[in-house]
This record gives structure tokens, sequence and C-alpha cells, in this order.
């Protein structure tokens, strides 16, 4: 639909003061479906920070397309360093290669600094890659100050963004990527596949799209409250894990904290608990709260990290609370106690299991 890939043209422009068109944009029904056919259609070899979402390599895999995965050090939040990523290109300079990165991350939450997102574009324009930017959580940057590496790399980068994440629509399955003139090579051969696969996005989605992508002051107050929830839920958790003895980051976007577990490794291993994944079954069954292993996001089995999403709430409860009782003031613990009596509790429950080791 011509008037879903306008909106969405004119979304990108506003948000990240660029001038694409609506040629310029490819509908899917989510974006994992698009990535899917980014990798069918193009040759390279796929490049992904680890920790990663847990669908980039199974796809590459599927496909048959060669991962590499690239260091990333807790100290530096899990974020992607120019020098890290040239380390991988030089040896094979001219070698065909996507490299996808996600910010706010899924699992971490962390996400990337104009200087950060400046250096990976100067490294990606080096060696002519393919950069697919997922910006599917850049709405929910807490402080609302998302920018695109697109900025700094126009010519190579294709966005990906949706609804799923920020509108809180996952099951209203839409996803689009954006692309530069250069890379309409690229986009007219996944428009061939789209047209032998999917087709089409349903109508009604298409049509409920246009709204959420228009915005409009309706939107930037459900964004700007979500931002304020979400902020003051990632600054908690993260918080009551520090205090627990986990290592982890504070989160800068997204819904996502990435706590490493490894100061229990002696009392775990006590119990014959070895990796991430026995340590999150165990906590499942001893405690009934569900986390995810690291091993998942793309680290060896024993790395005692997992990650946790701090959604288990009523969104539409903590909207109106946040806009009604606390709108003119700071969200803080006795918010999140009021609004989100199931995280507290899984933290309470989190916490006794490891004071018990």
């Amino acid at each position: 639909m011509k008037g879903l890939r306008e909106a969405i043209a004119g979304y990108i422009n506003r948000s990240e003061r660029m001038r694409c068109t609506w040629e310029d944009v490819l509908i899917g029904p989510g974006s994992k479906e698009l990535l899917f056919m980014l990798q069918l259609a193009y040759y390279g070899d796929l490049l992904i920070p680890r920790p990663s979402w847990v669908s980039y390599a199974p796809q590459a895999r599927i496909i048959g397309r060669s991962v590499h995965w690239l260091p990333t050090h807790a100290e530096n939040n899990w974020q992607l360093t120019a020098e890290e990523l040239d380390i991988i290109c030089r040896d094979d300079p001219s070698r065909p290669r996507i490299l996808i990165l996600n910010y706010p991350s899924n699992p971490t939450g962390c996400t990337y600094t104009d200087d950060q997102l400046l250096a990976i574009a100067n490294v990606a324009r080096k060696y002519k890659l393919i950069l697919l930017s997922d910006e599917i959580y850049g709405e929910v940057h807490f402080e609302g100050k998302h920018k695109s590496i697109a900025r700094y790399y126009p010519e190579g980068t294709i966005i990906s963004t949706g609804l799923s994440k920020w509108a809180g629509a996952g099951g209203w399955r839409v996803g689009t990527f954006i692309f530069p003139p250069e890379l309409r090579p690229l986009q007219d051969a996944m428009a061939i596949i789209a047209s032998e696969t999917y087709t089409a996005t349903s109508a009604p989605i298409q049509h409920a799209s246009i709204t959420a992508f228009n915005g409009g002051e309706d939107i930037d107050e459900y964004l700007n409250q979500s931002r304020r929830v979400l902020k003051v839920v990632g600054e908690y958790m993260h918080q009551r894990l520090t205090d627990m003895g986990a290592v982890v980051q504070k989160p800068q976007g997204a819904f996502y904290v990435f706590p490493d577990f490894s100061n229990f490794r002696d009392k775990l291993a006590r119990k014959d608990i070895m990796t991430s994944q026995s340590f999150c079954t165990a906590l499942l069954e001893n405690t009934g709260v569900a986390i995810l292993p690291s091993s998942d996001f793309g680290f060896v089995p024993d790395h005692l990290g997992a990650r946790l999403a701090f959604v288990d709430f009523d969104g539409a409860a903590a909207l109106k609370l946040a806009g009604g009782d606390y709108a003119d003031q700071e969200l803080g613990d006795s918010f999140v106690e009021q609004a989100c009596p199931r995280l507290v509790a899984a933290m309470d429950k989190m916490e006794r299991w490891l004071n018990s080791l």
C-alpha cells in the first residue's frame, strides 16, 4: 500500500532528518521476515555482535550463510567497537558482509552514543558493508534521543523498524526496511522474493499502521509515558539485581536487562548448576521466575548470564497511573511497587533463592 509507505517515509524523515521517499520503503509481515529475505537475497557473511537477539544467527544458518560473532564486553555495555569490527574485516577487506546493529539492544537494553555510531559507520564505509540497523526499540529510548547510524552511513544502511515494540502491537505483524537509493537493486531483489512468498501484509494492519506512523499528540503522549514507565522499571530492576550480587548494566532503552550471575558460580556448582541453561531451569523450578539463558544469545554454555524482560505488568494501568496520580512527579520505587507488583514479587523470589544457595 502506497499510503503506508508514504507514512513510514514521513516518519523516518521527521525522526532522522532524512530525505527518503515512499519508493525506498519495503513492507513485510514483521521485520523478522524481512531480515530472512535480506539474507536470502544478499550473498554475504553475517556479522553479529555478541550478545544478540535469538533469531539472527539461526536464520543465517537456515539459509546457509556463514555467521561471525563479534566480541563485546560487559565493561563497554556489551557494545560493538569500531576497532573490533575493523579487526574482523581487515584480513579479507573485499569480502561481502552484512553487519547487524541492534540498539537499544535486545537483550541488554543498552544503546550507542553518537561518537560510537560515527566510528562504526566509518569502518562500515571503509569495507563497504551492508549495515542493517535494527531500530525496532528506537522509540523506547528512555530519553527519546535515539539516532540512526544511517545519519552517518546513509549509502550503506538499511533501517529496520516496526510496531511490535514501541506501539505494543506484537500480534499486528508489520515490519519495514528503509533503503538508501544506492541499495535499490537489493531492495528490488527482496521485493521479488516477497511477491513469491507473503505477497502483502494484511490490509487492516496496514491501515492501522498508517495512523501509528503518522504520529500526532496522542502518539507523542503515549510514547512519553511509556518511556517514563520503562525507565523507572529498568532502574528498579537494575538496582535490585545489583543488590543481589549480579553484575548488570543499567538499561538505556527497550525493556530488558542482561545480568551476569558469575559471582554465584561456586555456590551454583555445588548444586550441579554449571550453565546458563541449567541456572534458568533451576530458577524457574524453584521460584516460578522465567528468564532466558545467555547461551540463547550467542554465549558459550557456561557463561552465567541471562536476559530478563521486565514487561510482566498491566501496561494500560501503568500508563494511566503515570499520566494521572504521578503526572507531575518523578517516578520511583513506590510507583513500581504499585504498578508492577508481579515484577517486585519476582525480584523478591529471585533474591531469596540466590541467598539460599
